[in-house]
């Protein structure tokens, strides 16, 4: 139960300091902080939460109250090279990283798995 999404215009690290919020939480709780904190990742994140949510809930019917984001991954994607002139006909370069990022759910050991019956071992004559 994953979303990915390539090439996000934001650099990794930026991106990196929301994840760290809503690494291992629910993802119902997860959403709501996202929801309220004021960075242009959490806009992000939050949409690929809701997708992953959305991926577990059509494809696997997971229940959203029992999924938690086991993980969110957010690596370098490709490297737009811009410059910028300065004096004597010389530029400085400018390098906008873009992202991939990654959200694996799981659900929780409780809807997962039911109670199993224990077995009573029958002694051998």
């Amino acid at each position: 139960m994953k979303s990915t999404l390539r090439n996000a215009k934001i650099a990794p690290k930026k991106a990196n300091l929301v994840a760290e919020l809503v690494r291992m939480k629910p993802v119902q709780d997860a959403i709501d902080i996202l929801r309220f904190t004021q960075k242009k990742a959490a806009k992000i994140l939050k949409k690929v939460v809701e997708s992953a949510a959305a991926n577990a809930e059509a494809n696997f019917k997971q229940k959203r109250a029992s999924l938690y984001i086991k993980e969110i991954l957010v690596t370098t994607g490709t490297t737009y090279k811009r410059g910028i002139q300065i004096s004597r006909g010389r530029t400085h370069h400018i390098r906008k990283t873009l992202s991939h990022i990654t959200v694996k759910l799981a659900a929780t050991e409780d809807s997962v798995k039911p109670e199993k019956k224990e077995k009573t071992i029958k002694p051998k004559k």
